[in-house]
């Protein structure tokens, strides 16, 4: 990390709201930005909504607003502003020379914030994409390419920034490079992904908002031990992991990455890899911050971005809601969470589990819906083994959930009733010919 004094790492963050927005959501933004801007490392001087009539093309601000931020920041003695929103080239550049201080507009906060979580070499890779494309139409401090070769890393400074009218070429050749290593993993990425889907065993994806405690509940259904911490994009590289329900049924689990409000299209766009995990799930699982009093626009925000994928219950995928950190809410509040989870679901609503990652609470009815859910396309088979049938009957045990077995004493036979999803369903008669008892019918019906 680039060494900083304590003057540099001040820094005051600002949320600009237009009259149309909400009170609260203003301030779940703000509270957001302010605790992104801390996981950096800076010290914050302040934190406050700055109310936003017209948008200036070339300052953001107007004239006034941008005079008394300056004062302000003479005050507070802050080198950082931070602007809660995207600001174009020209304006962060033009706020930057009126301010005389460093400035970070929301795009540019999220990605250094990617930068020093991603850990993965397809991780690091995609981020470095992001970030570049980002600074491509930036002429600014932001520029931080080349120091990265004289061991500094972010861009919140550095000796780079004076070669930005001459690194146009090095900067193409760089992104150039960076597609070509990016298109190799995307390939054993995908080779990976084939592999497991040429295995009898449905996906099972858990999305949702950052810090909304996916990776713990990751974590406690596949007894992993992921990174899981309450900051901002803990978890970057996905991790998938066998798991078993409830009835034994396998399934393959993944842990993706945090969603947030107006996530940066740079990096959507070189993400978009890593995300086919949610595209390719046969069910999502969106696991929900319900003690965050902004849960509703968070929730706005998760489906805004798998509707940017492709992704979610528009796509015909299955939507399983994990109302989580319930242990956070007040008694009232966590009685009156819980019995709306238990209410019936009308329509196309999802169903609904109430957890708590960190006490474990409701994560066998989380399990159980997913099983539920999974099941509903599943054939109920009645099978008859004979003696000399016993690896066909171990093939059942292991590939479906055995509802009903019974052994005739006399004959040795045994007569199973077992539910089995379509495809095993078929694998099933290809392998083991001539040992259904009945028809198959819909385990639904």
């Amino acid at each position: 990390m680039i060494e900083r004094t304590p003057a540099e790492q001040t820094a005051l963050v600002i949320h600009p709201a237009t009259p149309d927005a909400g009170p609260e959501r203003a301030e779940a933004r703000l509270e957001e930005a302010a605790g992104l801007a801390e996981a950096l490392d800076l010290s914050l001087s302040g934190a406050r909504i700055e109310p936003l009539r017209r948008v200036e093309p070339s300052t953001f601000f107007g004239s006034g607003k941008v005079e008394a931020l300056r004062e302000d920041l003479e005050a507070r003695d802050a080198k950082v502003l931070i602007v809660d929103t995207a600001l174009t080239p020209v304006q962060q550049r033009n706020l930057e020379k009126a301010l005389k201080v460093k400035v970070i507009d929301r795009t540019g906060l999220i990605l250094e914030i990617f930068g020093r979580r991603a850990q993965t070499k397809e991780g690091r890779l995609q981020v470095e994409l992001a970030r570049l494309t980002y600074e491509r139409s930036r002429l600014v401090r932001t520029w931080t390419h080349l120091e990265r070769q004289r061991g500094g890393q972010g861009f919140m400074g550095g000796p780079g920034e004076t070669q930005i009218e001459t690194d146009r070429r090095i900067l193409a050749d760089k992104m150039a490079k960076l597609r070509r290593e990016l298109d190799e993993v995307r390939r054993t990425r995908e080779i990976h992904r084939k592999r497991r889907q040429a295995a009898p065993w449905p996906t099972v994806a858990l999305v949702g908002y950052t810090n909304a405690g996916k990776s713990s509940i990751f974590n406690a259904l596949s007894k992993s031990k992921v990174l899981a911490k309450d900051m901002p994009f803990a978890t970057l590289d996905p991790t998938t992991r066998a798991v078993r329900t409830p009835s034994g049924r396998k399934i393959l689990l993944s842990d993706t990455v945090g969603f947030i409000t107006d996530l940066p299209t740079e990096l959507i766009a070189a993400f978009r890899a890593t995300l086919e995990e949610v595209r390719e799930a046969d069910i999502l699982v969106h696991v929900r911050d319900m003690a965050d009093p902004d849960h509703e626009g968070r929730k706005a925000d998760v489906e805004a971005v798998l509707q940017a994928l492709d992704a979610g219950a528009e796509a015909g995928q299955r939507i399983i809601e994990a109302w989580n950190k319930v242990d956070r809410l007040e008694p009232d509040e966590r009685e009156d969470l819980e019995w709306h989870a238990r209410l019936p679901r009308q329509g196309d609503a999802p169903m609904v589990a109430a957890t708590s990652a960190a006490t474990g609470q409701g994560l066998p009815e989380l399990m159980g819906l997913i099983e539920a859910a999974l099941a509903e396309n599943d054939l109920l088979m009645r099978l008859k083994f004979s003696p000399s049938d016993a690896a066909a009957l171990a093939w059942v045990h292991e590939n479906g959930a055995v509802l009903e077995e019974r052994v005739e004493p006399e004959t040795g036979i045994t007569f199973v009733v077992v539910r089995l999803s379509k495809p095993d369903a078929g694998r099933f008669r290809t392998r083991f010919p001539g040992l259904e008892a009945g028809q198959a019918r819909q385990a639904a019906e």
